[in-house]
Parts: structure tokens; sequence; C-alpha cells
């Protein structure tokens, strides 16, 4: 059914909002199958329709097809995703035939990011160079024109690349909507009443925020307008997950209250993350769901009333913040790269709390969460943050002085840890020097810990009066003759107690984890709680993350001339290098890593 027929009807209804679902492609067949489960699940809360996002360039294409048509499939109506970036008329063709004959009625149709590797988009046919030109070619075919419902994006706060003109953003839409949109929905904003002056009929997109990383990775990555009491509120209180969860609840809530009130909206796009305890109960705090147990009423009271202690708004009062629900890219929100400065500070991810917060690469690869690093499916970087950053590497030396200047400080970021160290990563700083400066590259450690508590400011993470563990983990690129050093010193002086994985571009995985081993490296013990495992290493999650270390490289080095020195540096070291993660499970002896890796010598 056509989404703006369903709107109609609801619009009968004054009374009763209507709302719809955004979910992506998980990563991993077992995510993909329990992401079918959750879907089941938040279907009882009849959503209006449920929408599948896009990879950048399609590269989530297959995927995005299929999901989109099993939940077709079930009767429940869908809206597909589709994006201008790398997308030539063949392969449009193509996405609208197989949608049409899986009987999906509804486009969302975007001009879409930059893929891997690129600065700036660049429409890779020159039919399809933005979001208009998507509208009208399905238009302009006899047998799609009137079959599919036509979406497309509004940008309150304009587009991620900074660049903002209020009416010319204005322009591009009536030109979508001239061209045969039938409806609009937004991308993240926080600014309501900025949103509030907007007078074409628009469906805001909302997204609870999830955590604090999350939250401040895609406001940068989108160039969002952040409200002070809203940054300061989440500041305060970035150091318990849960509590930010509760927090960014009530934001969602009181948003959409005030947009249907002041702005008439009838309907909302909630973007899930794969996820599906905060959108149930963002609905049920609006009664439009089934009722809050006492404790989750707790929980929020608990949220609303920190925020008010630092000076913020009290619940009714709260300036509430909204989604990137059309942006393709939001399909990657779910996940943060967890380098040297964020390990040991993880996401919650065993099976009863996927719900809770989104899986990073070290969450469980079987939950729906489990994904991508960023908005594009790689490192974020682009093309001008790499070259001022990391300048024209011409030798395997200039590389180490690069990762040897992240160590120092003098630079803030590499290809693979996107902030500067972290003061828990200081204090094992002589320990990586060592390996860094004999060509053992790391990009992702934590110490051992012992039971510090859950409020260190070093080490602390979660609610208070508890404590965390950790357990000794470094992750590097070496060379492959340097792998077999590696597994000699592990054998002759692990006795037991390490672990590793190491793996290659080509896939080529070597490990001594049994086949079905999990390593919990980070966990919370907290009162009334059961033990909260943050950090996991196992094959799976390995081995998803092996792709995406590669493609960084790839990445990096397409950001050069394809004759260049540089250039040909960095896929060479792509395709000799292999990755290597250790972990000792003394967490009691903060010196146990290292003595087996270092082995009393340089690598």
């Amino acid at each position: 059914m056509k989404l703006t027929d369903q709107i109609n009807e609801k619009n009968g209804s004054q009374l009763e909002p209507f709302y719809t679902f955004e979910f992506f492609p998980p990563r991993t067949d077992q995510g993909f199958e329990n992401l079918m489960s959750r879907i089941s699940r938040l279907a009882t809360l009849n959503p209006l329709a449920m929408s599948v996002t896009w990879g950048a360039g399609g590269s989530t294409k297959d995927r995005s097809l299929e999901l989109a048509g099993l939940i077709q499939s079930q009767q429940w109506n869908t809206i597909l995703h589709l994006t201008c970036t790398n997308m030539e008329q063949g392969l449009v063709d193509y996405v609208l035939k197989d949608s049409k004959e899986k009987g999906i009625r509804n486009i969302l149709a975007l001009r879409g990011d930059p893929p891997r590797g690129e600065e700036e988009w660049v429409a890779s046919d020159s039919r399809f160079t933005r979001a208009v030109d998507l509208v009208s070619y399905i238009r302009s075919i006899p047998e799609y024109a009137d079959w599919f419902c036509i979406g497309v994006a509004a940008y309150p706060d304009g587009h991620g690349d900074g660049l903002f003109d209020e009416e010319t953003e204005i322009e591009h839409l009536k030109q979508k909507l001239d061209a045969g949109a039938d409806f609009i929905i937004t991308q993240l904003f926080y600014d309501v009443d900025h949103f509030l002056r907007i007078n074409v009929p628009v469906i805001p997109g909302i997204m609870p925020i999830q955590t604090y990383g999350s939250f401040a990775r895609v406001t940068k990555l989108c160039g969002t307008r952040v409200p002070d009491a809203i940054a300061a509120q989440l500041a305060e209180i970035s150091h318990d997950d849960q509590v930010v969860k509760e927090y960014g609840i009530t934001l969602a809530v009181e948003m959409t209250r005030r947009l249907r009130e002041e702005g008439a909206i009838p309907g909302f796009h909630f973007c899930t993350l794969n996820l599906e305890k905060s959108v149930q109960r963002v609905l049920e705090k609006l009664s439009w769901a089934g009722p809050i147990n006492p404790l989750q009423n707790k929980l929020i009271a608990e949220a609303s009333e920190i925020s008010t202690s630092h000076g913020g708004p009290a619940e009714t009062d709260l300036v509430v913040s909204a989604s990137a629900a059309v942006n393709e890219a939001t399909m990657n929100l779910s996940t943060s790269i967890i380098t040297e400065n964020e390990v040991g500070r993880g996401e919650l991810n065993n099976a009863a709390s996927w719900d809770d917060f989104p899986n990073g690469r070290f969450g469980d690869f079987k939950s729906p969460a489990f994904g991508n690093q960023d908005m594009w499916g790689g490192s974020g970087i682009s093309r001008s943050e790499a070259l001022t950053q990391w300048g024209h590497p011409n030798t395997v030396d200039d590389l180490t002085q690069i990762f040897l200047d992240h160590l120092h400080s003098k630079i803030s970021t590499t290809p693979f840890s996107p902030t500067p160290l972290s003061a828990e990563t200081l204090t094992i700083l002589p320990h990586l020097e060592r390996l860094t400066k004999g060509g053992w590259w790391t990009v992702g450690s934590q110490p051992a810990v012992d039971g510090v508590s859950s409020t260190d400011e070093v080490f602390g993470w979660g609610p208070r009066a508890g404590y965390i563990f950790q357990k000794g983990f470094v992750e590097f690129f070496c060379e492959e003759r340097d792998v077999e050093k590696v597994i000699n010193r592990i054998d002759d002086k692990g006795k037991g107690w390490v672990h590793y994985f190491a793996g290659n571009v080509k896939g080529e995985c070597r490990t001594n984890v049994p086949e079905d081993g999990r390593n919990a490296v980070t966990w919370g013990v907290f009162p009334g709680q059961e033990i909260v495992q943050t950090t996991i290493i196992e094959r799976e999650s390995f081995l998803s993350w092996l792709d995406e270390a590669f493609s960084i490289w790839s990445e990096w080095a397409s950001f050069y001339r394809p004759d260049s020195p540089h250039r040909r540096l960095l896929e060479g070291v792509r395709d000799s290098r292999w990755l290597v993660s250790v972990v000792h499970h003394d967490y009691k002896n903060a010196d146990a890593l290292w003595k087996v890796v270092l082995d009393g010598n340089e690598p």
C-alpha cells in the first residue's frame, strides 16, 4: 500500500498519530536472523510502515533488498531507501524492478553520502546527481510512475558538509516535490523552534540517544547544531550509559509531544538503529503503546532529576533531539570503532541487553545492531583530514612516525584512531611506544584492571557503586614474518593464559581460540544487576573487523593518485601486513600481557 494512502486514512482521525520505524541490514547472518524476530515484536506496536536503509554506493544492495522483501512478505508496508551515490541507470532499473516484484510500493529517494575514499559527492552517472533526478526518473517510467509512492529528505540544519543556505534548501525541496515526491522525512536536527518555522508538510525523524559516544559521533558527522543545554547535560552524565539512554528517551518523548502539539504534526519516523527498547519506551511514555512498569518510570525520573540538577530544564520543558531518520548513513551509527582511547568503554552486548545499547565492533556479532564503524561504512575520514594529519608518506618509516606522532599527541588521529589517546591508554603508553617503534603499529589496546570503582575518572563507567575489570589487550599491524614471532612468544610464555587472532587482507586467519570461544575482556559488577560484559573478542567479530581494518588502508590509499608512491606504499602495506589481536587473561597482573608480547625485547 502507498504510504500516502495510509497517511490519508490515519488523518481521518487527528487524535490517533501514526509512526514508522527504520532499520538497517545487519552485517552478519546471525544478526540478520535476529533482526527479523525483533521486527516481528515491534510490528505489534502497529507502525504505519517500516523503512530499510541503503548503504552508500549500493554497498548493502543485496541485503537491503532481501530485508525489505522479507518485511513486505509479512504484509508489513515497506519503504526502501535508494540513493544516487555510485548508482547507474542499470542498477536503478534493477532495484525498481525487484522492488515491484516484491510488492514494495514506497521508495525514499536520496542523493546519498560520499562513498568510501571520497571527500565530496561525485555522481557515477550524470543522469543521477541529485535526489530530484531519481524522483523524475521513476515518474518518467510508465510501469513505475503510478506504482511507487516516493519520499524525499529535508535537512533542517543543512547537509553534513557544513554548507547551509535556508533558501537553497527550500528551493531544492520544492524541486523534489514538483518532480513528483509524495512525502518528506527530515534528517537529524535539534532545534525544534527552527523546525516549526517550516511550512511544508513533513514527517520529522526521531532517534532516541543511545550512548554519549554515538551521540557525539553522529552530530559531528552530520554537522548538527546541538543546543548548549543538551550538550552540557549529556556531558555531565556521559559516564553512565544507562542514564544517558533514559535521558535520550525523555528527550525524544518531549520533542514528539511538542511537535505534535505546536506543529500539529500527525506522524513521526523513528530511527531504531536496529534496537528495540528505546522506541518502545518512547511510545509507551506517549501513551501510544502499552503501559510502562514502575521500574522504567523510576529510571526515567532519575534521568530527568540528573538533568535538572545540572541546570537543565524539567522533563516538560526539555528541547528534544531528533535523528537522521532519512539519511541512509544512519545505518552505521550503531557502531563506533573502539580504538586505543575507547577500548574498555565498550557498549553492552550480551543477548539479554542487545536492546540496551548499540553494539560496536567489540560487541556481540549475533546482535542485529552489530555493524560498521561509521556512517559510510569506513573510518569517517576525509581527504583533507588525511592530507592535513598524515601528509604524504613515502616509506614504512614514515608510517611508523605517523603512529608514533599519534601516541605522542603530535597529531590527534590516525585512520584507525579517530580521537586523541585517552587517559586510560596513557597508562600503557611506554609499551605501545616500544611496539610501534619496532614497526608493530598499535590500533587498539587496554590495560589490565582489577576491580576499580565505577566512578574512577580514568577507568570508570556505568552506574555508581560498581567495580570495573579489564583484561590486558593489544591489537597491531605487523609484517607476516612477525606473526610467527608473536605466536612463538605466546606458545612459549603464555602458558595457556593468552589468546590471539591474526588475519590478513586475503581473509586468512590464525588463532588459538576454540571454535566457539568468546573472550570477555571488559566487565562490570553493579548492585542489582547481572555481571555486565561490555567488550567481547571472538572469531566472528574479529573477522568482521578484519575486513573493515584492511578496507581502511584502501580508503587511505585512495586519497592519493594511482601512480603516486604514497598510494603504492599504502596498498602494499594493505596487501602484506597482518592484523594481530592478543588478550592476556590474567587481569590481576598489569604487566602480564607485555611480558609475553614484548618478551623483554623490541619487536
